[in-house]
């Protein structure tokens, strides 16, 4: 059975409700339920589109269980094809994937994360569909040390897995950009297994992006017997580390990637990735070499830099298997 429910997560100065869509399919036998979402940030709209063909192809019958799905997280990026929202709206809390599980008295987006925790709180695991740069290989994140996480992410199917290490283990990176207030880490720390998708890249509608998120989709309800059947994953599947590894603009300019900054190839400290210049000398800024052993997992096309920007992220190696 289908059903869809309309429901306010916040309201706006002038008294306007910001609504969303809860779907919810419920199978004929009984079993977990998976809360799933996407364009949490709203220019990340694969997931979206993943959430509307498994409308279109999920046999309700064939369930034994429930999916909750909401296929707009984040009305306020959304309308905006934005990251984070105006300052106006929530000065405290631009990206809402910085806030749960939220606050019902809150900033607007610490209500909003929390009306939607009333659904995503009482599930059995978690699916997070985002959607990364527009050179950036689709992978699938999950915290480290977690092995039900790591099932789950594993099932989900991507080629590429990335661990991300939480608290004292973590990079500074974690705490200045306030990383324990993802919906992903939140939940794992409720005892959710929960993972993020990055599908491909954003604004624009990716077929092999769409196509690996709907099977990932689906892979993950057979992991969890939802479905029936088992979970269909590459055989060559690479695990490493996430947020690190990461080669950055020393001098603002412009970034020319060179040949060798393939996605998905593996880096060695001191492969030639590229070269920053002065626009109107000419001069050579910055050689970009890679300065790590790992996956090159993502490369930056947008060709003017700023000085201390990420040209590109280097996937390190894990001791998790």
């Amino acid at each position: 059975m289908h059903t869809a429910e309309r429901i306010t997560l916040a309201r706006l100065p002038s008294g306007v409700p910001v609504e969303t869509t809860v779907h919810r399919y419920e199978g004929r036998e009984t079993g977990p339920t998976l809360y799933v979402q996407a364009a949490q940030h709203g220019r990340e709209i694969n997931g979206t589109e993943v959430l509307r063909r498994f409308h279109d192809r999920v046999d309700h019958d064939g369930l034994a269980g429930c999916v909750v799905a909401v296929p707009v997280a984040d009305p306020l990026t959304f309308d905006r094809v934005s990251y984070t929202t105006p300052e106006s709206l929530d000065a405290a809390n631009s990206n809402m994937n910085r806030v749960w599980p939220g606050d019902p008295e809150g900033t607007l987006h610490e209500r909003m994360a929390a009306r939607l925790w009333e659904y995503a709180g009482g599930s059995d695991a978690i699916v997070d569909l985002h959607t990364g740069s527009p050179e950036m290989l689709t992978h699938t994140v999950y915290l480290a040390g977690d092995e039900s996480c790591r099932t789950l992410a594993r099932a989900f199917g991507t080629e590429l897995l990335l661990a991300e290490r939480a608290g004292d283990d973590a990079d500074v990176e974690w705490e200045d950009r306030n990383f324990g207030g993802k919906l992903r880490v939140a939940a794992t720390r409720e005892g959710i297994p929960s993972i993020t998708p990055e599908l491909a890249h954003n604004k624009q509608l990716v077929e092999p992006a769409i196509e690996t998120g709907v099977r990932g989709l689906f892979n993950v309800l057979r992991q969890l017997g939802v479905l029936s059947g088992e979970p269909t994953t590459p055989t060559d599947q690479r695990t490493a580390r996430n947020h690190l590894g990461r080669v950055k603009a020393a001098q603002s300019g412009m970034f020319h990637p060179a040949p060798e900054a393939e996605l998905g190839r593996q880096v060695e400290p001191g492969t030639r990735l590229g070269v920053v210049y002065d626009p109107t000398t000419y001069e050579v800024l910055q050689e970009v070499e890679a300065d790590e052993t790992g996956v090159l997992y993502s490369v930056t096309r947008e060709a003017t830099v700023t000085a201390g920007q990420s040209l590109v992220g280097v996937a390190l190696p894990t001791d998790e298997r």
